[in-house]
């Protein structure tokens, strides 16, 4: 069959993944006869379009998946997407802002109208890109967070958990974003360095011309203190007890309180106190009973309630009143300082501290399972160096702010009288029964999107199962859950993952997954985070037409190891094109061997004995990488048997030689065992690159439809000879040899040396392979010295070979000197360590054997050279 010289991606990516939707490869169905294998996407947010994050994560995931499909599990990857309430509702109001619409002129219905349209136009773009990546989802699974029965299971959850005292409504401080204009989550909460000014401000005592100073980073909020505090023990302070100060700009007179929360240390020792604006304000003026004066607005502008400069934004209000406390000689001094401060993860605006009537989840008893359960090891953190961390974050837990200002969501099932009553439940007319009025509002707010993908893992497969309980009854859900894998980032480690192991437990009494495998952040070769904004993301699909998909997956995974940062190079992808190439080339090679009826020779005989034991032991080596989810690890072993063992030196045994420019027909035996390999080998690579190994698979012969690699059995380890494998690594180091000789030598690699072994030893097996592969014109072994040969040393054995005489003898002089050189400076530093008494009393006797192989091997070499050198 003729081959193509060059491989085309494209033409086989859109081939292949028709073909194996069309086979229904990628479908799962509950077979009780096998065993499944389970894994649920991390759902991507419906505005979201690829990037290299969603790359790394969703190959790892369908290699996984792949894997698993070839070692025999009923595999079943879910994809789907999360209705993301923020983001997309900030896209669908700017949307409707591009057409003049406001959304306080649109009804809720209205406006989530333009939404489902908004999500039906574009909600679907990444999985459709996903695809182009490879990804082997069950597309007929794929599930939407917001679908009505997933919606369903939400609100049943709320009222569950609300019917069991663990869901509360109260006035609380909260993280407000006042883009979003939402409440946010602690951990929705992102804290950058920033440079601010730290504005000592004087306050003035009543009744006196003294001042008391305290320090400010926030002076827009002055406008809401309703006390200074002090801490009693403060000398400076004393003689303030039952005094009042005046608030600069308003003349609001406030007293002094005195706490021990006050640190003597920072600043000036006094704090305003603000308690609309700050969390431990709030809880200072809890406990001594201070009114709370609200400055700003939802939107992050000064509220009438502050008494001056109302309507201007807090930042433009931040630098005029420090000038306006300037001029009043109010403004002792300033200093620049760096400092943390909150912004919104998902409208990067500054978060202010606010109180608001919230809904609220207590995390205290329900989180303890998902604590207990990684702890103790049944669910495991890949790498476990993120423990410790999961386990702080847990132990410190507060109080989940679960409903959020917004229209785009599952509003919350609560139902008001307008008498100060309140039911939950899930339908109107419900609520008219247990209000007995007609007069019933529903709760603005819905619900925060991580209370409807905690739980994912279990909806996906049967949402009725969170109204039947702990019961499992239902078969598809009994059948897949709890999942195997978890691919996500270590910044969602919270916000998500511990939140699907409470509601795990919490609904079903198990784990809702086995492994969490937390990838590390996709950074430039500078370490920067990858963004738009710096302009240093590639474009994942522009990557994948540059490349093929194939090349990319490679290029991803070459350099990932699990949880730590990703430093991204396009050279990277290179690499990966390049090995599917190098594949590709050496297919083309075995399909261009003429076979007939030939004798086979000793080098190939050799060459395939020694492949299969190298086969099988790096196959056991690989499966040991998937294993502890060294995945970066398993591919370079992948890679370097295909790139090194298979072409480099397995194929080079092997193929024919050529007589007169005509390459001579290889024995059937040979290359029936070659394409045996090559079916191996290609197994061993379709996880990573599944769309050329399937290409080829099917170039290879003729195969019935559904004879496809993406099912193939995945290779199993044989017993492996680790004799003829170590055998082999001499062979493979005497070639070696030989070539750098050739090299350092200016030889031509068709002048044929001749190479004596200076030993007794004689595997007639080995010598036709090295001749082969060194282009010798004899191999032999002696014991005896022979004159005026040069020599090397592998470990202590010595090979002599002679030169034609044209070789510069001062050069080669020189170059044994340095090398003699080399290796007294290397021996002398052995020396020192097997001297050293500490060092012998309390190395493990392995190493201390090793120094001294070390040692031996050093005197050995030394005395080789030292002969070589006094021959010429």
């Amino acid at each position: 069959m003729e081959i193509a010289k060059t491989y085309s991606p494209k033409e086989a990516e859109d081939k292949w993944y028709q073909y194996w939707l069309d086979k229904k490869f990628f479908k799962s169905q509950v077979d009780t006869t096998k065993k499944p294998y389970t894994i649920v996407i991390p759902p991507p947010n419906v505005t979201g379009v690829l990037h290299m994050g969603h790359m790394l994560n969703n190959t790892i995931q369908d290699v996984l998946i792949r894997r698993a499909r070839m070692l025999g599990y009923n595999a079943c990857w879910v994809p789907g997407t999360d209705h993301a309430s923020i983001a997309t509702e900030a896209k669908v109001v700017k949307l409707l802002a591009d057409k003049g619409i406001k959304k306080a002129d649109l009804s809720r219905d209205e406006f989530l109208k333009h939404a489902w349209d908004w999500k039906e136009k574009y909600g679907g773009i990444i999985l459709e890109q996903l695809k182009k990546l490879g990804a082997s989802c069950d597309w007929d699974r794929t599930r939407f967070t917001m679908e009505a029965d997933l919606s369903e299971a939400v609100i049943d959850v709320f009222i569950d958990l609300y019917n069991k005292g663990e869901i509360y409504r109260g006035v609380r401080m909260v993280n407000w974003d006042p883009q979003g204009l939402t409440a946010v989550s602690d951990e929705e909460v992102i804290h950058k360095e920033a440079n601010s000014k730290l504005v000592f401000v004087k306050y003035k005592i009543e009744g006196t011309n003294d001042f008391v100073t305290v320090a400010t980073t926030r002076p827009e909020t002055i406008m809401g203190d309703t006390a200074v505090c002090v801490h009693p023990d403060d000398e400076r302070y004393k003689h303030l007890k039952g005094k009042n100060v005046i608030v600069p700009i308003v003349n609001r007179v406030v007293p002094v309180i005195f706490d021990d929360y006050i640190d003597l240390e920072f600043g000036t020792g006094a704090l305003k106190v603000t308690p609309a604006h700050d969390i431990n304000d709030f809880n200072l003026g809890q406990k001594h009973k201070l009114p709370v004066i609200d400055a700003l607005t939802a939107d992050g502008k000064i509220s009438e309630a502050a008494g001056a400069y109302v309507g201007m934004d807090r930042f433009a209000c931040r630098k005029q009143i420090i000038k306006d406390l300037q001029e009043q000689g109010l403004v002792e001094k300033i200093e620049e300082i760096k400092n943390k401060v909150g912004y919104s993860e998902r409208t990067d605006a500054v978060i202010e501290p606010k109180l608001s009537m919230q809904w609220f989840l207590k995390m205290d008893k329900v989180s303890k399972p998902a604590l207990e359960n990684v702890l103790n090891g049944e669910v495991k953190l890949i790498p476990d160096k993120f423990i410790n961390t999961y386990k702080h974050w847990m132990e410190n837990v507060h109080d989940w702010c679960i409903s959020r200002q917004l229209w785009w969501g599952q509003r919350i099932p609560a139902w008001y009288d307008g008498k100060g009553n309140t039911v939950v439940c899930k339908t109107k007319e419900e609520a008219i029964k247990l209000l007995k009025t007609e007069d019933v509002k529903q709760d603005e707010d819905v619900l925060d999107t991580w209370f409807s993908s905690w739980l994912w893992p279990i909806t996906v497969f049967d949402p009725k199962a969170i109204r039947n309980g702990r019961t499992m009854q239902m078969t598809i859900l009994n059948y897949y859950y709890p999942t195997n894998d978890l691919v996500t980032a270590p910044e969602i480690l919270f916000f998500w993952v511990a939140r699907m192991m409470i509601a795990g437990y919490e609904y079903t009494g198990q784990k809702p997954f086995t492994n969490v495998y937390l990838t590390g952040i996709v950074r430039d070769k500078l370490g920067r985070k990858m963004s738009k904004s710096l302009g240093n993301s590639p474009e994942p699909l522009e990557l994948i037409t540059k490349y093929g998909a194939d090349g990319v997956r490679v290029g991803m995974l070459l350099c990932s190891p699990a949880g730590n940062d990703l430093m991204f190079d396009e050279s990277h992808c290179e690499q990966g094109r390049n090995f599917w190439n190098k594949v590709w080339n050496a297919f083309r090679l075995i399909n261009g061997f003429e076979v007939a009826d030939v004798k086979q020779s000793g080098a190939q005989k050799t060459a395939i004995t020694w492949f299969e034991n190298k086969l099988s032991e790096q196959l056991e080596i690989i499966n040991d990488h998937y294993s502890k989810y060294r995945m970066s690890d398993a591919l370079m072993a992948t890679y370097k048997l295909v790139w090194d063992d298979f072409c480099a030196w397995y194929l080079e045994a092997i193929k024919p030689d050529f007589v007169d420019g005509k390459a001579q027909p290889i024995d059937k035996a040979t290359y029936d065992a070659t394409i045996g390999y090559l079916e191996s080998l290609l197994k061993i690579m379709h996880p990573w690159m599944p769309f050329i190994t399937e290409e080829i698979w099917h170039l290879i012969k003729e195969r019935d439809a559904k004879d496809c690699i993406i099912v193939a059995a995945w290779p199993e380890v044989k017993k492996t000879d680790a004799k003829q494998l170590g055998e082999f690594e001499v062979c493979k180091e005497i070639v070696a040899m030989i070539r750098n000789i050739r090299a350092q030598k200016q030889l031509s690699p068709k002048e044929k040396l001749e190479l004596i072994e200076k030993s007794e030893r004689n595997i007639l097996i080995l010598i036709e392979l090295v001749i082969k592969l060194a282009n010798l014109s004899s191999f032999s072994y002696k014991k005896e010295k022979v004159e005026g040969a040069f020599s090397f040393m592998i470990k202590t054995t010595e090979f002599l070979y002679s030169l034609s005489s044209n070789i510069n003898v001062e050069e080669e002089k020189i170059r044994l000197a340095k090398e003699i050189d080399y290796n007294k400076g290397f021996l002398k530093s052995v020396q020192i360590k097997l001297s050293n008494e500490k060092f012998v009393a309390n190395a493990k006797p392995e190493l201390i054997a090793l120094e001294r192989k070390k040692q031996a091997d050093a005197e050995a070499k030394i005395k080789a050279l030292e002969e070589q050198l006094s021959a010429l």
